[in-house]
């Protein structure tokens, strides 16, 4: 992730008073959202945490992904109270665990090992993930040769995500990665770790495998992070498989969700159509993303550098491999 950098208190006050106006649309509070994402500070963080009384449930999951992506512990309190809300939407507590595993510190273990057994089975296995994370890199800390591991994985990745696992090693041939993303019996930290290396690797095959997924995963959980990398990859070779996930509305919606904005990031004439036809799903969770994808695809087609507000669009991280902007998994 890139640093954060400093903004006079004007822009962050600028941007906190557009994120409360309430004729504010949901693709301006993304804008307004990412801005404040890249400021330093305790105001901007602040700032970010107005956004968690947003009616949409989708802009509060992303809140929790962005306060996870900033790795600052000064987020872990607020992230804890909505990981415990049982009557917050799943997808946000889901984003909380994943946020706490990505900060990492040790105040983040006990709210993670409480929820293990959650009810929410995506919940649950966001958990089990953001505290093996944590752990992975604590024991590469202490062993020479896992942090050489560690090392080596984080150079040869293109993205600079905080992802919630490590990639495998990038020596680990195709077709073992492939089938430990489809085995079912395969603990999900390897399968994730299996699929950020599938991502990683890049190309056809790579594609092909992580497609493959969609029809033989039962984990709503790691098909919907699938979809995001699918989304970072921007390979149009997934157009087709991503489409059959949105359309599918027996599928999970925070599924279906990462496959409209994955669309959005491969940003071909047929993603933008079918974007502009599923804007007016019956699931909120799906047309809103139609609409902010849409909304990321105008901006760029301008010729816009970065999808922030302008008040602080210069403060914006790049979080993809030749896009400014990556959206939550």
């Amino acid at each position: 992730m890139a640093a954060l950098v400093e903004r006079d208190a004007a822009v962050v006050e600028g941007l906190l008073a557009k994120l409360r106006d309430p004729d504010t649309d949901l693709p301006a509070k993304y804008r307004i959202l990412f801005s404040l994402r890249g400021i330093a500070g305790r105001e901007a963080h602040a700032a970010m945490l107005e956004g968690l009384k947003d009616p949409s449930a989708l802009f509060r999951h992303e809140v929790a992904y962005c306060l996870g992506q900033r790795q600052d512990p000064a987020a872990v309190a607020t992230l804890r109270t909505i990981l415990k809300d049982e009557r917050e939407h799943p997808m946000v507590r889901h984003e909380a665990g994943e946020a706490l595993g990505a900060i990492g510190t040790e105040e983040c273990l006990q709210p993670l090992r409480e929820h293990l057994q959650d009810p929410c089975q995506e919940v649950a296995h966001t958990c089990q993930l953001a505290l093996q994370r944590i752990e992975h890199f604590a024991a590469a800390a202490a062993a020479a040769q896992a942090a050489a591991e560690a090392d080596a994985n984080a150079t040869e990745s293109r993205y600079y995500s905080v992802d919630p696992t490590p990639a495998a090693p990038a020596s680990t041939p195709l077709p073992q990665l492939a089938s430990s993303l489809l085995d079912e019996e395969e603990p999900i930290f390897q399968r994730y770790r299996a699929m950020f290396a599938l991502r990683n690797r890049g190309g056809s095959e790579a594609v092909q495998a992580l497609g493959s997924s969609f029809t033989s995963a039962r984990s709503a959980l790691l098909k919907h992070e699938v979809a995001y990398v699918l989304g970072q990859m921007q390979d149009a070779l997934a157009f087709a498989t991503l489409k059959r996930v949105l359309e599918d509305a027996n599928e999970n919606p925070m599924v279906r969700h990462e496959a409209a904005e994955a669309l959005g990031s491969i940003a071909a004439p047929e993603c933008i159509t079918l974007l502009k036809q599923y804007a007016a799903d019956p699931e909120p969770i799906v047309a809103d993303s139609c609409v902010v994808a849409l909304d990321m695809l105008e901006f760029e087609q301008s010729g816009g550098f970065q999808y922030a507000d302008d008040g602080g669009a210069a403060a914006l991280a790049s979080d993809g491999a030749g896009k400014e902007v990556s959206a939550s998994a």
